[in-house]
């Protein structure tokens, strides 16, 4: 692809439409010449902190209007931003802040045992709370007012089936693409306001405050999801649009009760897997349009969508690709598949990640051709419809949040008293699925379920902790001694009783 060039996107925007609402948050209102300005000026802060193009910046924030400022001053100054998981223990941030090779770390006031271990463990990385940033005299900033389409914007990280969690590196061009496809897919209007109460450090968050500049378009930004805050908002604020995974979505159609969202709410953007009949059924009552999807980090966001008009007729379905995406099923013959057959799901386009950062074995493993191996099954209908199977195989999806078992196996590994663990997902009627754990004791050991949860909540984020622990005498494994997990989820659904 040519090294195609375009105005700094906050720039332009602020040059377009000056007036125009950019943020609603909380009580506070800012047009895009005053988000601008304000970026501009922090801009100029973390020059005063020696930050300079090209360079890595780490950014551990919560969803706030602050937060909002900071990612676009650091792409005013051309700066890279490491978008962190704030759920995440300060174990597994440190190793990608270690793996990134950051310069800075911008963190929130509170995160103080996080902040002072990152300081312990890294004692060469400069770290800075977002009060005491804003407390620098900035500097006059250098602001590349030209960026690449090529260009690193931002890098987040995304756990593999196997081994650490690697960083996705996501250009202008990706996210510009991925903007691009979304307004083609939903249609866009002058009247269009999004609500984003999924977190920034997610690509879900990152890319609608992408298509706010992009689009000119109003974002109304909450700290998290709050149900009655939600339908208030979307009255108050005239929003059009929303992202969403299913828990919310039940809990939104639940809390509406006789109600209903204002006419002119256009588009419920559906991921974190397909949504079960009843409430579709339940949207369609009430008239809420419910648009399916299929994306990850690597895709910068969705890039397969099912419309509304299909919603029952293809229950199921992700949709068809995004207008400039392309995917195909490749089966196990390295083949394409035929309709109906299963096999990888394979895409391309220009908001397909380029690679991951500093892992060219791992970029060449996954790309041929240009095409992007996802590694998760699925097939396409007779009319080009896609059907995910299986999320990476063995993805367990809580609350709109991917966690691989490989993560949490080698942690619980790592306790002396285990010899062996496995981990699968079960349903759970509040978080779409749950993460439990198949423990092997060594022989002299003791270790109960409760130390063992102990121990991974020391180690991982809360919700990858396993909610249950059983310890049968042996783990299914094939004649390879891979383990089975697709056993592990049989042994819960015909033989619980046994299992303990």
């Amino acid at each position: 692809m040519p090294n195609e060039t375009m105005p700094n996107f906050l720039m332009k925007r602020a040059f377009l439409t000056p007036e125009r609402t950019a943020v609603y948050f909380q009580e506070q209102t800012l047009t895009f010449k005053e988000l601008y300005h304000r970026s501009l000026n922090a801009a100029g802060q973390l020059q005063a902190f020696c930050i300079q193009k090209d360079q890595y910046v780490g950014v551990l924030l919560k969803n706030h209007l602050d937060t909002i400022v900071i990612l676009f001053a650091l792409q005013l100054i051309g700066v890279k931003a490491v978008i962190l998981n704030n759920r995440l223990t300060a174990a597994e941030l440190i190793w990608q802040l270690k793996d990134s090779k950051v310069s800075l770390l911008i963190l929130e006031d509170y995160f103080t045992e996080i902040h002072l271990e990152i300081n312990q463990q890294i004692s060469s990385l400069n770290t800075v709370t977002k009060t005491r940033l804003f407390q620098i005299e900035p500097l006059v900033p250098a602001i590349v007012d030209e960026i690449s389409l090529s260009d690193i914007c931002t890098v987040m990280y995304t756990s593999g089936t196997t081994g650490n969690p690697k960083g996705v590196m996501q250009t202008y061009g990706n996210h510009w693409w991925s903007s691009v496809g979304s307004a083609l897919n939903l249609g866009f209007m002058e009247s269009d306001c999004w609500l984003c109460t999924v977190p920034l450090f997610h690509i879900s968050g990152f890319s609608i405050l992408m298509r706010s500049v992009i689009y000119g378009m109003p974002l109304v930004l909450h700290e998290n999801f709050n149900v009655e805050q939600t339908i208030e908002d979307i009255q108050a604020k005239k929003v059009t649009i929303m992202s969403v995974v299913g828990t919310m979505l039940t809990r939104i159609v639940e809390s509406l009760k006789g109600r209903r969202l204002p006419d002119y709410f256009r588009c419920m953007l559906l991921g974190g897997g397909p949504a079960p009949l009843p409430l579709l059924q339940s949207c369609v009552e009430k008239e809420i349009p419910v648009f399916q999807t299929y994306g990850m980090t690597e895709s910068s966001s969705q890039i397969v969508t099912l419309s509304p008009e299909y919603s029952l007729t293809k229950l199921g379905s992700a949709g068809k690709p995004l207008f400039p995406s392309q995917l195909m099923i490749e089966n196990v013959n390295g083949s394409p598949a035929a309709s109906g057959e299963a096999g990888e799901i394979v895409v391309k386009g220009p908001n397909v990640t380029p690679g991951y950062l500093y892992r060219p074995e791992a970029t060449t493993e996954k790309f041929r051709d240009g095409w992007f191996y996802t590694g998760d099954i699925g097939y396409l209908d007779e009319e080009g419809f896609l059907y995910v199977i299986d999320r990476r195989s063995d993805l367990i999806i809580s609350g709109g949040e991917n966690i691989y078992p490989a993560e949490i196996e080698a942690v619980l590994l790592a306790h002396p008293a285990v010899a062996e663990a496995g981990v699968t997902g079960i349903d759970d009627a509040n978080w779409g699925q749950v993460p439990i754990a198949f423990i092997v004791k060594r022989e002299d050991f003791k270790i109960s379920a409760d130390e063992l949860q102990q121990f991974c909540l020391a180690r991982l984020a809360k919700y990858k902790v396993p909610k249950a622990f059983y310890f049968p005498e042996k783990l299914p494994r094939n004649a390879a001694k891979k383990l089975l997990r697709r056993t592990l989820r049989e042994w819960v659904a015909d033989h619980e009783d046994s299992i303990d």
